[in-house]
């Protein structure tokens, strides 16, 4: 887990890389018009820019931010934890987060816990609490508040409170949670990282939690975690590790047989699955769909397993054409849905507007709006009705 308060040299590394990215994301953030090439593509297919279908203000959904109240910061800063994923820290408040809402058109964020969620609490006790703790705020301070500039700007996912060295106590705890905050907190769904202590999504030992989310029908976000013993490149693990992670657990979630025992579930993969739609042909093999595909002539029609077909993708870091076409050409348009990381991305948004003009290269107008809001809301019906949407 790559979260530390050392200032050791991979450290310095890696604040070096992100101070010389923040002129590349300036640059990328100000190009808020139609970019020459969507435009060109979009004439040839009549997805002309005139064609556009009208935008109200802010009408985004962000599926993919997260949240770092300041009691949980400084749990974090009391175990030398100051930075995630190779980042420092950033900071996070209601108010900071509803700025950024404005100043991007997003009208509802629906946040989480990034890593190490409470993984670093040794005491099983302790990370039930600080799970508790968490989830209650935010459903109470957040999704269900009552104050007016709040009201409305915030979906949530619970976090669980499982450990380095999970167990079959951790996941009673964290089955237990996951009821309380769907049923209870009513909250939009449930946050879960690819791995614990290198044990990933598909192992055995989470079968009782993955039977709860079925019967609960809940919407799991799966976020990647920095592995243990990864390579040292001098690049902080975001930048391709997470990518990593998260593909190993939807792919072992395929082999372990959890997308066929537990149906009900629906999976959102952040950063575009990883590198999972890129290779999704090939971690099929294993599978009989390909080989069977092959026999009939057909392959082609469905040379991925569907399993990773239904997933359902969000676009955090991934805006650009490479990896939106191989995602829509793997699930479909409907199963994307848009995301920024914020705030740890925020050295990427530095300006306003347009906060990823890269859709423009990969979907239609009308396409775009839905993986910007519609495809969320039929996705997020509790958080629909809480805004007033109307169903797409």
């Amino acid at each position: 887990m790559a979260v530390s308060g050392q200032a050791d040299s991979r450290g310095m590394r890696r604040r070096g890389l992100l101070k010389a990215a923040l002129p590349l994301g300036a640059g990328a953030t100000a190009l808020g018009a139609w970019p020459a090439t969507a435009t060109a593509t979009a004439t040839a297919t009549g997805n002309a820019p005139s064609a556009a279908p009208v935008r109200h203000g802010r009408d985004r959904i962000d599926v993919h931010c997260h949240l770092i109240p300041d009691f949980y910061r400084r749990s974090l800063a009391a175990h030398g934890i100051t930075e995630i994923g190779g980042v420092p820290v950033p900071a996070w408040s209601p108010a900071l987060a509803v700025g950024f809402m404005n100043r991007y058109g997003i009208q509802t964020q629906v946040v989480s816990v990034s890593e190490p969620g409470v993984t670093y609490l040794s005491s099983a006790k302790d990370r039930v609490a600080m799970a508790q703790r968490l989830n209650t705020y935010t459903s109470r301070d957040l999704v269900h508040t009552t104050s007016a500039p709040l009201k409305g700007r915030f979906g949530g996912f619970a976090v669980l409170p499982l450990g380095e060295s999970v167990d079959e106590q951790d996941v009673a705890h964290a089955v237990a949670e996951a009821r309380r905050a769907v049923r209870d907190l009513k909250l939009d769904g449930v946050g879960i990282f690819s791995s614990y202590g290198g044990k990933y999504l598909g192992d055995p030992v989470f079968a009782p939690l993955m039977k709860a989310l079925d019967d609960l029908g809940a919407m799991v976000f799966v976020h990647p975690t920095t592995p243990r013993d990864y390579p040292d490149l001098g690049l902080p693990p975001f930048l391709y590790e997470f990518t990593f992670d998260t593909t190993r657990a939807l792919v072992n979630m395929l082999y372990k047989g959890v997308y066929r025992r537990y149906p009900r579930i629906r999976w959102l993969a952040a950063h575009a699955g990883g590198t999972l739609p890129y290779i999704s042909y090939r971690t099929s093999l294993l599978t009989l769909t390909p080989a069977i595909a092959q026999q009939v002539g057909a392959a082609g029609l469905d040379d991925s397993s569907p399993s990773f077909r239904r997933l359902f993708y969000d676009t955090a870091l991934s805006p650009a054409p490479q990896a939106m076409k191989s995602v829509r050409e793997l699930a479909g348009t409907e199963h994307i849905l848009f995301a920024t990381d914020w705030p740890f991305t925020s050295a990427l948004f530095p300006a306003a507007g347009d906060p990823a003009p890269q859709l423009d290269e990969t979907f239609s107008p009308t396409e775009r709006l839905a993986v910007e809001r519609s495809n969320a809301l039929a996705q997020f019906p509790a958080l629909a009705a809480r805004i007033g949407a109307k169903k797409a």
